[in-house]
């Protein structure tokens, strides 16, 4: 048995340590039930739960979370049109999301893969100094994908 202010109280019966706690005015909240014999504590339950849920509110709060966010462009896209798919590409970064750039072939584009490497290439080396390369150009399918994260 445990006190409000941590002292121990020692072994005491159920009863005992329930008039204990109604002297209190507080719970008696059982700590650890599977030791010889089980430990218990007088405590206000009821401010200790609303305490824990704080702790749980202010560990949400200070939390941050990655979006992956994507941009699609074609072997056939203008260099200002990739220009502007950069920039959002560099926003995405500052705000600390991931990017997944890629690269879309559409029917007969398909052949041009050696071009749009190039263009991947040159995108990459763009960003050199702003992000992490996760995953170098691959073709999977019809889509040539890159990965980039913002360095920390």
């Amino acid at each position: 048995m445990i006190d409000a202010d941590g002292e121990q109280l020692g072994v005491m019966s159920i009863t005992d340590a329930l008039a204990e706690a109604g002297k209190a005015g507080v719970d008696l909240v059982e700590v650890a039930p599977n030791s010889s014999p089980p430990v218990c504590r007088i405590m206000d339950y009821g401010k200790y739960r609303y305490q824990q849920s704080k702790k749980l509110h202010t560990a949400k709060k200070s939390q941050t979370t990655i979006q992956l966010k994507e941009i699609r462009i074609r072997p056939k896209t203008e260099e200002h049109d990739r220009q502007v798919k950069l920039k959002h590409i560099k926003r995405f970064l500052g705000q600390n999301n991931k990017v997944k750039i890629t690269m879309m072939f559409r029917g007969r584009e398909i052949i041009y893969t050696d071009l749009g490497r190039k263009i991947m290439e040159e995108i990459k080396n763009e960003l050199e100094a702003l992000c992490i390369i996760d995953q170098h150009p691959r073709l999977e399918g019809r889509n040539m994908i890159m990965i980039v994260s913002p360095k920390k």
